[in-house]
């Protein structure tokens, strides 16, 4: 019988908003929100955060979490990929098999739901074809409106195709008659063991999206972010 653990990473530094992870958000840090989804979600059997942090993970532990070891420093710095810590997790803390399953449910989205959590996770296991599943959103801002190049000097499309039957550039068409594409966003990844250790990335090779209602795709991580989820937060009555 497979088994469902979240892993939810929270590295102690952050170059663009220090101390992010655990920072008071109406009354309890700010990963105590991804904690206590996972824990409404009643699908965990396991609920583990992976951290370099000894104040982290004595939080973590305070909400109910567990923490198997703390993360080593080679893998804890801004550009270590998160297939290095999650590898470390299934592999030699947890000793997960293939036919588990592990979802990714990072600290800076707070308003990620339980329920979600369950839809995303319920879309994976009728879909045995799949190896992840991840969020995603509508682009505000399409990359065929994009260029290269820097102020004050020549410039050049990002994107230059044509419309064919307009044989209008890409670049100088209306928003509504592009491709419509969607963003990644941080908030949800559920992936099978199994796919992860094939392919060596969190996602594995065929991944379905699953779009994330309104704000639960909304990602913390400068100030700004902060003084909106507390008043969100309020407002929404969360």
């Amino acid at each position: 019988m497979s088994t469902n653990t979240a892993l939810i990473p929270a590295r102690k530094g952050s170059q663009r908003l220090p101390g992010k992870n655990i920072i008071d958000l109406n009354g309890h840090p700010l990963i105590a929100y991804s904690i206590l989804a996972a824990q409404k979600s009643s699908i965990f059997e396991r609920i583990s955060v992976s951290t370099d942090c000894p104040q982290i993970a004595k939080i973590a532990l305070q909400y109910g979490a567990e923490v198997p070891s703390l993360r080593p420093q080679e893998i804890s710095s801004s550009d270590s990929p998160d297939i290095s810590w999650v590898l470390l997790a299934i592999n030699d803390w947890l000793n997960l098999r293939g036919e588990d399953y592990i979802a990714i449910l990072r600290p800076t989205n707070p308003f990620r739901s339980s329920s979600s959590i369950v839809e995303a996770f319920e879309l994976l296991k009728k879909n045995p074809t799949i190896d992840s599943i991840r969020a995603i959103r509508p682009i505000k801002e399409h990359p065929s409106k994009m260029w290269r190049g820097v102020p004050g000097q020549l410039i050049t499309p990002f994107d230059d195709s044509m419309i064919i039957n307009t044989k209008t550039p890409v670049h100088s068409s209306p928003f509504q008659v592009l491709e419509k594409l969607w963003i990644q966003d941080a908030s949800l990844e559920i992936a099978r063991v199994k796919a992860v250790r094939e392919s060596h990335s969190i996602s594995g090779r065929k991944v379905m999206g699953f779009e994330m209602p309104n704000i639960e795709g909304f990602d913390i991580n400068y100030p700004e972010d902060i003084e909106f989820a507390r008043k969100a937060i309020v407002e929404l009555n969360l």
